[in-house]
């Protein structure tokens, strides 16, 4: 039989982890912050949304080199950038709601080509 003491333990670190998670998804600055938070206790829940995240700033980092092709690449960079937000959004919904669900479009990728980083 599980303690109260148990279940503040496991609701302390599931909190930290969705914490974690969350933070991951504001900018840049917010992924490198969740890293260094994450590095200590290794929430799987937070190294998950890390590593998706981590997918969203590379994508948007192509996109913003392609971005400097004239008039092809402005209208991929910015059909990208709608995708990139959608995706975005929805990892950012499924953090919030605790759930480990990769993203749409490229989430399975993310976690294929990111599944080293722990």
């Amino acid at each position: 039989m599980e303690t109260k003491t148990e279940n503040k333990i496991e609701s302390t670190t599931e909190s930290e982890g969705k914490t974690i998670a969350i933070i991951a998804y504001i900018t840049i600055i917010g992924l490198i912050i969740a890293f260094v938070m994450n590095s200590e206790k290794k929430n799987p829940f937070a190294n998950y949304h890390i590593r998706q995240s981590l997918g969203l700033g590379l994508t948007s980092f192509a996109l913003m080199l392609i971005n400097i092709i004239p008039i092809l690449g402005w209208i991929i960079s910015f059909v990208g950038f709608l995708i990139i937000l959608y995706m975005w959004v929805m990892g950012l919904i499924n953090a919030l709601n605790g759930k480990e669900q990769p993203l749409p479009i490229l989430g399975k990728k993310y976690e294929e080509w990111f599944k080293s980083i722990k």
